[in-house]
């Protein structure tokens, strides 16, 4: 039996997903669990999260005790170099791989969509990110820390704007909007006061307004004030990606900007059309596109990039853990 040569992780902020791929690029397993973000849950808990999976994955393949060769964790949260290092030595002490590597995850969004290895990616799930490599392995990067990092976007914020031009809709403080009647029904309510006294009780925790992104993006085509939803978000993509291409010196080259994350990774018409039109602005040759792989490819590419893997493997995981990918969406997580 073939043994997995790389243990790849898409470690997010509301769901992880672990892979198991040998050297040849064959997928041995993939399995879903539930959040693993080491700034939400600690190290010690991301570490629980990652080894369920593990094992469970070990279990799936038959290869249960083995050693792999990488470990490529691409983690939400992890924002800074100390907290790489802090997860990297803590995985390393566990002694699941020889080589082990972490990232932030939006370096999984950009290896995911291009094969160049250089280019800018934008996260955009339940928070916004954003990362540049250039043809010369120079880094651009954000700390991505919310408001106290000057960050807005990501489900989380687009959502919490709809609660509020809701509200401001059914008392008068503001302009009508379509998001009065679509916000609470996408609760299972009738108005924005009664979502308000849930999220204020405990019914609905408020986290879940991330679940309004999707929502926003449709009424947007018909209802001006989520379309200002739209816009803004659609800005503050264009200038992480744009202060990413200065710094790396790349606005007049034709460099690839890849969008990512739940919000963007299937991303068309207006929102699209929006930043593109903005980032050409700054960066005539740019191609923005979403991803279209999901980030567990990027993860388990970076970590065949490190075995020095033939484009054949290469090829061969990003084809079949595209399969494994939509054969597990839907499936309930592993908790």
């Amino acid at each position: 039996m073939k043994q997995p040569a790389v243990i790849a992780v898409d470690g997010g902020n509301s769901k992880t997903d672990l892979a198991l791929v040998t050297a040849d690029g064959s997928v041995l397993a993939l399995v879903r669990g539930p959040m693993s973000s080491p700034h939400h849950l600690g190290v010690a808990g991301c570490l629980a999260v990652l080894e369920n999976l593990l094992e469970t994955a070990k279990r799936d393949s038959g290869s249960n005790g083995r050693v792999a060769d990488v470990a490529e964790l691409l983690m939400a949260g992890v924002d800074f170099p100390a907290e790489e290092d802090t997860l990297r030595v803590a995985v390393a002490e566990r002694g699941w791989a020889r080589s082990v590597h972490v990232g932030n995850d939006t370096f999984a969004i950009l290896r995911a969509g291009t094969e160049r290895g250089w280019g800018v990616a934008v996260t955009c799930g339940a928070g916004i990110n954003c990362v540049g490599v250039s043809p010369d392995g120079r880094h651009a990067r954000f700390p991505a820390l919310g408001a106290i990092t000057g960050d807005w976007g990501g489900g989380y914020d687009v959502g919490l704007a709809a609660v509020w031009a809701a509200a401001r809709s059914e008392d008068g403080r503001g302009p009508r909007t379509s998001l009065e009647r679509a916000v609470p029904a996408q609760f299972g309510l009738t108005t924005p006061t009664e979502l308000a006294e849930a999220i204020h009780t405990g019914r609905i925790d408020q986290r879940r307004v991330t679940e309004l992104a999707p929502l926003v993006l449709a009424e947007g085509a018909d209802d001006a004030v989520a379309a200002e939803i739209v816009q803004r978000l659609a800005g503050e993509v264009v200038a992480l990606a744009r202060v990413a291409l200065t710094r790396l010196d790349l606005r007049d080259e034709p460099v690839d900007v890849l969008l990512g994350g739940g919000v963007l990774q299937d991303v068309d018409g207006e929102l699209l059309g929006a930043i593109d039109v903005g980032l050409r602005e700054a960066a005539p040759q740019v191609n923005v596109r979403p991803t279209a792989a999901p980030a567990i490819v990027g993860a388990a590419l970076l970590g065949l990039d490190q075995l020095g893997a033939a484009s054949e493997a290469q090829s061969r995981t990003r084809r079949q853990l595209g399969v494994a990918f939509s054969q597990l969406e839907g499936v309930a997580t592993i908790g």
